[in-house]
């Protein structure tokens, strides 16, 4: 089923949509907190986004530049404010449709169904990973924190991918180094040591100290270790 995240602070709105999607076969999810959009964005992991321009905190255009920097996944703009000048800044900022308000719902759900066929026919969107406010954009190797991008190296990349991926799980170096091996890169315990001692480095430097936990003999991990 298809994860629609609807950024829209008009509830009867959301609860509209909510009921067609049901009926199209997907969920749609609200906005918990307006200040946690991005964090949000990475628990639900959506194929589309709706996004309204007039929002709490922050507008749409702001979020629809953050979540560009993150993911391509794509974005409908829903808004009163319809006119040439809000539609082509939509699509400046990253925007793939623009619907008026008020709308038809059956236009609004004809538009999405045709934009995951694009979509989804021939890409997927890139998935996203967070912890701590850090997000990881699988794709491209890159990590954001605060408004920072933070570049990875290839390794680096695939250690804190499948860290993060197993969050609150400890990750073996047995694991580790098959993952690396896997990628055709030589490296044995002591290299693993050396790239793992670095990527804690690099986090620090931009803010991030503790990312990454070590169990002693074992592996490691990030979040808290469960049980």
């Amino acid at each position: 089923m298809y994860r629609i995240y609807m950024i829209e602070d008009d509830q009867g709105i959301l609860e509209a949509v909510k009921a067609r999607g049901e009926k199209w076969e997907l969920r749609v999810y609200g906005v918990g907190n307006f200040r946690k959009i991005l964090t949000e964005f990475s628990e639900i992991q959506p194929h589309l986004v709706l996004m309204d321009i007039g929002l709490p905190a922050f507008d749409g255009y702001y979020w629809c530049t953050e979540l560009r920097k993150l993911s391509k996944v794509p974005i409908i703009f829903l808004s009163s404010a319809s006119d040439n000048m809000n539609m082509v800044m939509a699509m400046s900022m990253g925007g793939d449709d623009f619907v008026a308000k008020p709308f038809d719902m059956d236009v609004l759900f004809a538009k999405i169904q045709a934009l995951l066929r694009r979509s989804y026919d021939f890409a997927a969107a890139m998935p996203v990973l967070e912890h701590q406010g850090a997000f990881l954009n699988v794709e491209n190797g890159t990590l954001t924190y605060q408004d920072i991008t933070i570049d990875l190296t290839k390794n680096e990349h695939r250690i804190l991918c499948l860290l993060m991926e197993n969050k609150g799980r400890i990750v073996s170096r047995e694991r580790l180094m098959e993952l690396l091996w896997e990628s055709d890169c030589y490296i044995d315990d002591n290299t693993l040591t050396v790239n793992v001692g670095r990527l804690r480095k690099k986090l620090e430097s931009k803010g991030l100290p503790g990312f990454i936990h070590t169990k002693f003999g074992v592996g490691y991990y990030i979040g808290e270790e469960s049980a």
